[in-house]
């Protein structure tokens, strides 16, 4: 099967990563468990909107961008690997600035993320698989409309809410599952 899998939030830890490079910038003391609600981020960070919250996550000339140095979350390559292992095609689709592409492949080759295809695109939707894997609600509800045959994966976190149509997911283990019952 061809399994459409997010990055940020499913695969790698996008809110320790931003809140590591915001206490060595800043000397902040931030929390992941701080973030309850999708695009507070900027609130978090002392921001005035996600435009300045994402101005300051570009890469500037003393580092790289936010995307390059995130932790996976701990089984999330292990257990794509078991899925690519297992004959599934793992089609990452990702939503990102045009400033983190070259990180974001950077990011994955340094991952060792198995996979041979890769989409940076706002419309996931518009690349076809039979799963697909994100945190996004507005992307899992592009995805429920345009994806009707699809099984949509909502990968449960602190941030999202749940999603009519979606399958939710609160682990690797969970997700591995799930895609073995309907191979």
């Amino acid at each position: 099967m061809r399994l459409g899998i997010d990055l940020d939030g499913v695969v790698a830890d996008f809110n320790s990563g931003w809140m590591q490079l915001h206490a060595d910038e800043f000397g902040t003391v931030l929390r992941p468990d701080m973030v309850d609600s999708w695009d507070c981020l900027h609130r978090l960070g002392g921001f005035s909107d996600m435009r300045e919250f994402w101005a300051w996550a570009a890469p500037k000339e003393h580092r790289r961008s936010i995307f390059r140095h995130l932790e996976p979350y701990p089984t999330a390559v292990d257990s794509l690997r078991q899925l690519s292992s297992a004959g599934h095609h793992v089609v990452i689709v990702t939503t990102k600035p045009a400033w983190a592409h070259t990180d974001t492949f950077r990011w994955l080759a340094d991952n060792e993320i198995p996979t041979t295809e890769v989409h940076l695109s706002e419309r996931k939707y518009e690349v076809d698989c039979d799963v697909y894997l994100d945190d996004a609600p507005y992307v899992l509800e592009q995805l429920v409309e345009h994806r009707p045959t699809a099984t949509i994966c909502r990968f449960v976190r602190p941030w999202n809410r749940r999603v009519e149509g979606t399958h939710d997911i609160r682990g690797w283990a969970e997700f591995l599952e799930l895609v073995t019952e309907r191979s």
